[in-house]
């Protein structure tokens, strides 16, 4: 069985900081190489839109990407030692207000993609207020 379980959301004012956390757990990632063979990605889903791909990191760190709507705003690291990943969020804004979810890649590469994602955890809600 596998699990994600994000944490760290909550109420936050404009300009403020959050981070996320994103635990993994269960038989496929029971390892820290086994961890460090995904590619994990954040999501997120505003109210009335669509799910959204925000930021991904590499099996090892050494590779990231964000969408320019967070670049210099959001940074994504992990852990692999402790099957952890993290999004820092600062300078928040009414716009990033969502529920952000965290999600495993058991393939090489980084993708915005949703479908080509292979586990989900169940959302972590991040308000912004104005």
């Amino acid at each position: 069985q596998v699990q994600l379980l994000e944490s760290g959301g909550g109420l936050v004012q404009a300009g403020g900081s959050l981070r996320l956390s994103c635990a993994a757990s269960g038989r496929t990632f029971s390892t820290a190489r086994d961890f460090s063979a995904y590619v994990i990605g954040w999501f997120r889903q505003a109210p009335g839109k669509e799910r959204e791909f925000i930021t991904a990191v590499s099996g090892r760190g050494g590779v990231t990407y964000y969408v320019d709507a967070v670049k210099g705003r959001f940074t994504i690291s992990r852990d692999n030692a402790k099957n952890m990943v993290f999004l820092q969020m600062n300078s928040l804004t009414p716009d990033d207000t969502g529920i952000y979810y965290c999600a495993a890649r058991g393939t090489v590469g980084l993708t915005g993609q949703w479908s080509e994602y292979d586990y989900w955890g169940q959302g972590t809600q991040v308000t912004v207020s104005s």
